[in-house]
C-alpha cells in the first residue's frame, strides 16, 4: 500500500511537470488494472487521452520517471 501523502506529493510533482497522475478505480485485486498508475500529457484533450492510455504503472515506475525528469 502507498503512503498518501507520499502519493499526493508526486501527484504535485506531475502537476509542476505538466502532467496528471490518476490511479486506476479498481477494487478488485484480481483485475489487471488494480492498484496502477497513469501518467496523462495532454490536459485539453483529458477524456479522449485517457481512453487511450492504460493503467500500466506501478507507483515506484511513476516515482521514477517522475524523478528523473529534470526541469532546469
Amino acid at each position: 500500500m502507498v503512503d498518501k501523502v507520499l502519493e499526493n506529493r508526486m501527484r504535485r510533482m506531475a502537476e509542476r511537470q505538466g502532467l496528471v497522475l490518476q490511479k486506476s478505480a479498481r477494487r478488485d485485486p484480481k483485475a489487471r488494472d488494480y492498484g496502477l498508475y497513469r501518467l496523462l500529457v495532454d490536459h485539453r484533450d483529458m477524456e479522449d487521452h485517457a481512453r487511450i492510455t492504460p493503467y500500466s504503472l506501478t507507483f515506484s515506475e511513476v516515482r521514477e520517471r517522475l524523478e528523473s525528469v529534470d526541469l532546469d
